[in-house]
């Protein structure tokens, strides 16, 4: 990489409990496609795509790895490197660890931090914004983005805007500040020296270590010792746990810019979203003549200034107003749109009643495809199994049910002890329990499949992994 390469850095740590019961941990917000066609994972890519930037950084972790390389490839993401944490601990060892690897190669090459769950509207605007950042980072400074406030919000942290510095369009940080009450929130607006804190950043690999070194001594020699034990594993850079684990959970405002003496900023009117709420969904979407946004399978009547999204069954609204009405497969969010910060409560008591649909969908994806349950009953189970073309499961065997799979579109591959079996549409065959079975897609298009379980016990965790091409236990 040269000099004039600017690297991005995502970081997809977030689980975006404000956005249930679309956003869950096995399936967050920056995977899924909110404010346009592509995710906003896709989206945040895409921003740094082209002749200017090296290829791109991704920190996540463990469960996503799969969900977030194939997305990357779908958008023509080429050649990512994708770093994967053991546990999350906030955006400062995660922007560390980015930070050594592209130091390994050029300590100086400029690295642009970003989360992936953001929205921007303006992208030339985003362009100019980062290039005055870029100049400011070559010459030893910590950038930030500070967004113009649009309305005295509550839900962001805000900068105060210090002195101009000598590079155009930057400014020194008098203060960083930490989310305010709507009265503070109203004096700060008025002021025109407050902008919102993006959570963007803009600095050399070799200026952050540096930082890192005075100001979070107990972050640094963590991570750099969690790098120099990673192990490759497939497209994927596994830091190591122990090391990893063992480094404070802190924020790179809380880190480094909050405390560095180098800190900047650039101003700047981009359109940004952090897609925080459904209520910000709200102000981002595309509204009819009464303020409404009417998404999937929706009916209004006399509705106003609403959020309606269906993913599944119809959903009918009728006088309401100010209201967020989400409907997915298996949970229904019925809200005032002012109440949109308190989604996360609802997420916390179905934690606490230990409910699946806090976490995870009824669908859940895997390296080969996805499942979801159709039926359950007492000692049966009926599931939909998709599998992309080339894409296969792991061999394996089960200690209390045995499967019947209806092949429903395409062909499979299916390894049963000794045999290999091809099995046709409007086909089938029986799996007994405890027989040694893999299931392929040798075709083109998507082989979907019923499976039929049968036993005492049909949890996901009754598997023995023989034999896996994604690197499983």
């Amino acid at each position: 990489m040269t000099e004039h390469r600017i690297v991005p850095v995502i970081l997809s740590g977030g689980s975006g409990t404000r956005l249930w019961p679309v956003s869950r941990e096995s399936f967050p917000k920056q995977l899924w496609p909110l404010v346009s066609e592509r995710t906003l994972m896709q989206e945040t890519a895409l921003r740094a795509d082209g002749p200017g930037f090296a290829p791109p950084i991704v920190v996540c972790n463990n469960e996503h790895r799969f969900l977030i390389a194939e997305q990357l490839r779908d958008a023509g993401i080429r050649t990512p490197r994708i770093l994967l944490e053991p546990i999350g601990r906030n955006s400062a060892p995660a922007i560390t660890a980015a930070a050594l690897l592209v130091a390994e190669d050029d300590p100086d090459a400029v690295l642009w931090m970003m989360a992936a769950d953001s929205s921007i509207t303006d992208t030339a605007a985003l362009r100019r914004a980062l290039d005055a950042a870029a100049a400011a980072a070559r010459e030893g400074y910590v950038v930030t983005f500070g967004m113009q406030p649009t309305a005295p919000e509550t839900g962001y942290g805000y900068i105060e805007l210090g002195d101009p510095l000598p590079a155009d369009g930057v400014y020194g940080v008098a203060r960083f500040l930490e989310k305010p009450d709507a009265a503070t929130a109203e004096r700060f607006v008025a002021s025109g020296r407050h902008l919102w804190n993006s959570g963007m950043f803009v600095f050399t690999a070799r200026t952050l270590l540096r930082e890192l070194e005075t100001h979070a001594p107990d972050v640094l020699p963590r991570v750099r010792q969690a790098m120099a034990n990673r192990q490759d594993d497939l497209d994927f850079i596994r830091l190591e746990t122990e090391a990893f684990k063992a480094c404070p959970s802190i924020s790179i405002d809380y880190a480094v810019a909050e405390r560095t003496s180098r800190a900047a900023v650039v101003p700047a009117a981009l359109g940004w979203s952090d897609v925080g709420s459904w209520g910000a969904l709200w102000e981002l979407g595309e509204k009819d003549a009464r303020g409404n946004v009417a998404l999937g399978d929706v009916v209004l009547e006399g509705a106003e200034n609403c959020y309606v999204r269906s993913d599944g069954m119809l959903a009918a609204v009728v006088g309401l107003r100010d209201a967020v009405v989400v409907v997915t497969e298996d949970a229904v969010l019925a809200m005032h749109r002012g109440q949109a910060q308190d989604v996360k409560k609802i997420v916390e008591r179905l934690k606490a009643a230990r409910r699946t649909e806090a976490v995870a969908h009824n669908r859940c994806y895997r390296p080969w495809g996805y499942y979801e349950c159709l039926i359950q009953g007492e000692r049966f189970q009926v599931k939909r199994i998709v599998v992309s073309p080339g894409r296969q499961l792991s061999l394996q065997s089960h200690f209390h049910r045995a499967e019947h799979w209806v092949v429903v579109n395409g062909t499979a591959r299916v390894t049963r002890d000794a045999e290999t079996l091809i099995v046709r549409e409007n086909e089938s065959v029986y799996l007994p329990l405890g027989c040694v079975h893999r299931l392929e897609n040798p075709g083109k298009i998507p082989l979907t499949l019923i499976e039929v379980q049968s036993g005492a016990y049909l949890g996901e965790d009754d598997i023995v992994r023989l034999e896996d091409t994604y690197g499983r236990a």
